[in-house]
């Protein structure tokens, strides 16, 4: 029985995994959870999963979780909280696997400290490897330990890989639904509302990934995140716009051959197959309709109108401090855009001053991540202020 701890268990990701464990109880047990402030959901999964450990963003959160749980249940599980909390739930003793699907850069050292004491990782938190791909990929070569990725594009490729060797590869394909601006014209996003840009035509995720899934940052972040986890040379990494999300990416090899995994929008494919890897089982009522794919279509994405996608290439080519700078600089733009501060253009412009101004040179540590992570917020929030002055000047 595979024991698995999780990072970020109330959210999207969480949710769903132990949606898979609850299918599969015969396979799986969950040993610690952690969880950030969502203390009702997260006594409920207490409740349904008996965890040894949980950890909570603070000792406020922890005493409500006290009271929520009673006395009921018997010897409840150890509570922990903050930093301290997310490690000792990520290096649980038991735990075989550590699902990384806590949100934003809080999960990183978490995460690499599970990846140094020798866990499997099942990834779904984009920053581990935007922000610190170098760092995290060299710990894990040295632990000698499967970075398994959760993501539904970078799961498809996992698959497509099992069918040949490194040197039969060609190219990976990510393939991206274009958002819900895949038709609008560029002249139109200065006026897109945040109700707009999270509506999006396919997946139901958090505000922050939908809205780059609008500005197809989110693309961007995939390609650097491909460039670690495949070791793959960033020319050979493209992007296709595929609305109806059924491809969810693809791997062109050298003979000419391209083998894609097809899928239901359902996350839950994916974390079952990280979870249960290298081995597939029986899954329940997850299987696509044939009868209603009329097309599948396929548009090259236009760089004038997401210029983020570029800006991610970029910053893997610059190197060393950049791709955790533009990370950073897009959760802060954002945040921005969704609290009405500035206009949805001004994420990317705020990405580029920052990608501009950061230095380069390598980052040797996750304390040398989290240092350039602080640095580029403090100068995205710069360029958020003078957003908002020009747009008051203009009278927007």
């Amino acid at each position: 029985m595979k024991q698995i701890s999780i990072l970020g268990s109330t959210g999207s990701i969480g949710r769903q995994c132990l949606d898979v464990v609850s299918r599969h109880a015969d396979r799986f047990r969950i040993v610690a959870l952690a969880a950030g402030s969502s203390i009702e959901t997260l006594a409920q999964q207490v409740r349904a999963f008996r965890p040894e450990l949980v950890s909570v963003g603070d000792e406020s959160r922890a005493r409500e979780l006290k009271a929520r749980l009673g006395s009921s249940n018997g010897r409840g599980p150890e509570i922990h909280t903050g930093a301290a909390g997310l490690e000792a739930v990520a290096t649980h003793p038991a735990a075989d696997m550590v699902l990384s699907a806590a949100v934003g850069v809080v999960g990183l050292p978490a995460t690499y400290a599970a990846i140094r004491r020798g866990k499997s990782v099942a990834l779904a938190n984009k920053e581990v490897l935007v922000a610190a791909g170098e760092v995290v990929m060299a710990a894990a070569r040295k632990a000698g330990v499967a970075l398994l990725p959760v993501d539904s594009e970078h799961n498809a490729i996992h698959q497509c890989l099992r069918a040949g060797g490194p040197k039969e590869v060609r190219r990976l394909v990510l393939t991206a639904s274009g958002g819900p601006f895949r038709t609008t014209p560029a002249a139109k996003l200065a006026r897109v509302t945040p109700k707009q840009a999270l509506a999006h035509p396919n997946w139901r995720m958090g505000q922050r990934i939908t809205i780059d899934s609008a500005t197809l940052m989110n693309k961007g972040f995939e390609v650097i995140e491909a460039h670690w986890l495949f070791d793959m040379p960033l020319e050979r990494i493209d992007v296709v716009i595929h609305p109806q999300s059924i491809i969810h990416s693809m791997v062109e090899y050298v003979d000419g051959s391209v083998l894609a995994q097809l899928g239901p929008a359902d996350m839950r494919l994916p974390i079952q197959y990280a979870l249960t890897w290298p081995e597939r089982v029986p899954s329940a009522g997850f299987s696509l309709d044939w009868s209603r794919i009329k097309q599948l279509e396929f548009a090259a994405p236009s760089p004038k109108k997401f210029p983020c996608l570029e800006l991610a290439r970029e910053a893997i080519r610059r190197g060393g401090a950049a791709p955790c700078a533009v990370n950073a600089a897009d959760e802060t733009a954002v945040a921005a855009f969704l609290g009405g501060q500035v206009p949805f253009p001004a994420i990317a412009r705020i990405v580029e001053r920052v990608l501009e101004q950061t230095p380069t040179g390598a980052l040797g540590s996750i304390d040398d991540v989290l240092a350039a992570d602080r640095q580029a917020r403090r100068a995205a929030a710069e360029f958020v202020s003078k957003e908002r002055s020009g747009c008051k000047r203009r009278g927007k």
